[in-house]
């Protein structure tokens, strides 16, 4: 261990003949022992100092080893979440792209098969506008047909036919009449 200031105080020097004067290396011992205290009482306010420090950089460093910590996992953690929202935006992309592939197919489908049913349609006009059309020219043919002109003549003659059945049916019944009444008397 080092010299303390009871070391210096308690510390005897031989005498030999002619040495120094003794008072005056009393007073210089007395001097350094007080300066020897106090660079001895400032030494161990400075160790403390030194040691609170030290307790307080410990701390410190823990908390900053916990923070880093803390900034690995945080990071770590968004990594992941970013990783995984990548994973999820693509798997939502690949659904939509099957979505809308499918919606073109059907639309695609069904604009065919309205496409076909209008050509269907158009054919099914055409051809009952051919029957139509048919159809009014032979109305038309049979108006214009000449037999229209010999049914009139027809009726013409049926008709003084008719009345002359007429004037006969009733001349005969006038005659039954007269008869059934002769034979009642």
């Amino acid at each position: 261990m080092g010299l303390t200031p009871l070391d210096i105080h308690n510390k005897e020097f031989t005498r030999g003949f002619r040495g120094y004067d003794e008072d005056e290396v009393n007073e210089f011992l007395d001097q350094v022992i007080k300066d020897f205290e106090k660079v001895v009482r400032e030494k161990k306010q400075l160790e403390e100092r030194v040691n609170e420090a030290e307790e307080k950089l410990n701390h410190f460093s823990d908390i900053e080893e916990t923070l880093n910590r803390s900034i690995l996992v945080a990071q770590e953690t968004a990594d992941e979440v970013k990783n995984n929202a990548n994973k999820e935006a693509k798997l939502i992309i690949k659904e939509a792209e099957k979505n809308a592939d499918r919606i073109v197919n059907d639309a695609l489908s069904k604009s065919r098969q309205v496409s076909m049913e209008i050509e269907e349609l158009k054919k099914q006009a055409k051809v009952f506008r051919t029957r139509l059309k048919m159809l009014v020219e032979a109305q038309l043919d049979i108006i214009d047909n000449s037999d229209w002109e010999d049914l009139f003549e027809i009726d013409t003659s049926e008709e003084d036919d008719q009345q002359h059945l007429y004037e006969a049916t009733s001349q005969s019944h006038s005659y039954s009449d007269d008869s059934t009444s002769d034979s009642s008397y």
